[in-house]
């Protein structure tokens, strides 16, 4: 089975995180991509104008989301994947923890270089923006 780990530190508190990842227009400007994300399990989400999406398995309120998940890019006999993401108190600040499994071999690289291009690098330069 294929799994990326990846952590990230922010200097925002867990619940503002937690809050702007189910939150369309915060996600949107996030990632600087269209991004339409429901706040219900069972809610499907979609991001960069359809290239992925999904649905929402479990919340677990300022803590925890977890995710069906798929691109467009993936074979139609590619399984969807599971991403998990913890928000959790570190130092100052927050941690973001992600698990994604059952991500396909054939981009599992580009999902891998993806969550740091799309998500961390974008989400700590919007952080940087809104506390100015």
């Amino acid at each position: 089975m294929n799994i990326i780990k990846q952590s990230v530190q922010f200097n925002a508190s867990p619940d503002s995180l937690f809050d702007a990842y189910l939150d369309s227009r915060k996600h949107s400007a996030i990632v600087g991509s269209k991004v339409s994300i429901s706040k219900v399990v069972g809610g499907r989400f979609t991001a960069f104008n359809g290239m992925l999406s999904g649905k929402n398995l479990l919340i677990v309120p300022k803590k925890l989301v977890m995710q069906s998940w798929r691109s467009r890019t993936w074979k139609i006999t590619d399984h969807d994947s599971i991403l998990i993401l913890m928000f959790s108190k570190a130092g100052r600040g927050a941690r973001v923890d992600l698990v994604h499994v059952n991500v396909p071999k054939h981009d599992l690289q580009g999902v891998t270089r993806g969550w740091r291009r799309y998500y961390w690098k974008p989400w700590l330069e919007y952080l940087k923006r809104s506390r100015r």
